[in-house]
């Protein structure tokens, strides 16, 4: 009896000490299906980095070394299929050195796969790891090749992967149509709380593709995944998804300055060692603040006034002041809004200093394509209140989780 306790007192602390079961990405369980969807096809594979096992294999080895699977070409989007592209290259045709394969750049003129890309392909790979921002392009190249899938009667198929923000948190207004672009490809919100392949489900079945189009889609869903995990619970490896997403957390705060970046007035830690978690320039009084911004009380957040010299991009070289945003409880932080509430207690301390007129025209543009709206920009500056803005960044969220969660694959 002793001996049977001791087991079991060993067993529940391994169980404490390991958790749950780690997720199961699609690209595992197509492993364990020993590839059966993929047997005697053609494939083509839109993939990066982020395409890998637990082993950290990547999936262009792994399905050119399948077998009776004929890897037949890659496609590469932003940052290239081997990373080797920084944000805003152009990716051109060439060679995968290490298998031989034809890869075309999705990144560049040509966003969607040609008929020409596509021939002599039977069904379209899918197998990117998205950080759950509708800004950032991956997602964008994904509806493009559905549309392209359909256009050319080729199949798709999506290896999911895990939604890092969990499926839970959703923010922001969905994209009205005067503002689509690659930034904001689809009418969904900022903070978009769906999985790829759900995703994928969605602008399928809401016919949200070009014309209306519809894919032969198939998801490859994965396992032991649920809705209230971050990527941290997964227990996968993280692989950067791109330079200034390092870490899985760095996708947490992602929405937290992204829209506020685009301006390229703040420097939101790009270009030092913090990317997105930084909202800082040259003229900030730091402690001033971090202590107007913790005396609002914004659930699960906590700031901490920072200096630093950015290495590159905005203010490159010279000492920035501003705040770290620290999260208590990601779950209960606002994500996307904590950039205007340094918008509005920045314009309290110096309200001389207005960004929108600070930065190029142009860029007023891009904020405003990666807002999904010019609506927000123009009622936040009548007085510099989140409180105006507040109603209208999240009026579309009911409507869309009820219209999204048809198409939902986990719990």
């Amino acid at each position: 009896m002793k001996k049977i306790l001791v087991l079991l007192s060993i067993l529940c602390c391994l169980y404490l000490i390991t958790g749950a079961q780690s997720v199961q990405t699609g690209l595992e369980v197509l492993q364990q299906t020993n590839f059966a969807v993929l047997k005697g096809k053609r494939v083509g594979l839109i993939t990066n980095p982020t395409g890998v096992n637990h082993e950290l294999k990547s999936t262009v080895d792994i399905l050119f070394n399948a077998p009776d699977v004929q890897l037949t070409a890659l496609y590469s989007p932003e940052h290239g299929v081997r990373g080797d592209y920084y944000a805003g290259d152009h990716v051109a045709f060439f060679e995968d050195p290490k298998t031989g394969v034809p890869v075309y750049s999705l990144h560049g003129k040509t966003k969607k796969p040609t008929p020409e890309m596509l021939k002599g392909i039977d069904i379209l790979v899918y197998d990117i790891q998205d950080i759950g921002s509708r800004s950032y392009t991956y997602i964008s190249t994904l509806g493009l090749a559905m549309e392209a899938a359909a256009e050319n009667n080729v199949k798709m198929v999506v290896l999911d992967r895990p939604n890092p923000l969990g499926g839970i948190k959703m923010e922001g207004v969905v994209t009205e149509p005067a503002f689509i672009s690659f930034v904001s490809q689809f009418p969904i919100p900022y903070v978009h709380g769906l999985t790829v392949g759900e995703l994928a489900q969605f602008l399928n079945g809401e016919g949200l593709l070009k014309n209306g189009v519809q894919c032969d889609l198939e998801i490859i869903t994965m396992n032991n995944w649920n809705r209230s995990m971050d990527f941290e619970a997964t227990k996968l490896p993280w692989v950067p998804s791109s330079p200034h997403i390092p870490h899985a957390h760095s996708s947490y705060f992602y929405p937290v300055s992204g829209i506020l970046g685009e301006l390229y007035v703040y420097n939101i830690g790009v270009g030092y060692t913090l990317p997105f978690q930084l909202l800082a320039t040259e003229w900030i009084n730091a402690d001033s603040l971090a202590t107007n911004l913790n005396a609002l009380n914004l659930p699960g957040l906590i700031f901490r006034p920072v200096h630093y010299k950015p290495y590159y991009s905005v203010s490159k070289g010279n000492l920035v002041h501003g705040v770290q945003v620290h999260f208590a409880d990601l779950q209960k932080a606002p994500l996307s809004l904590i950039q205007f509430y340094v918008l509005q207690e920045s314009h309290k301390l110096w309200p001389q200093h207005n960004v929108f007129e600070l930065c190029e025209p142009s860029r007023l543009s891009m904020f405003d394509k990666v807002s999904g709206s010019d609506k927000v920009r123009k009622a936040f500056t009548r007085r510099w209140l989140v409180e105006d803005i507040e109603a209208l960044w999240y009026q579309d969220i009911d409507g869309f989780r009820k219209r999204a969660q048809v198409y939902f694959l986990y719990e």
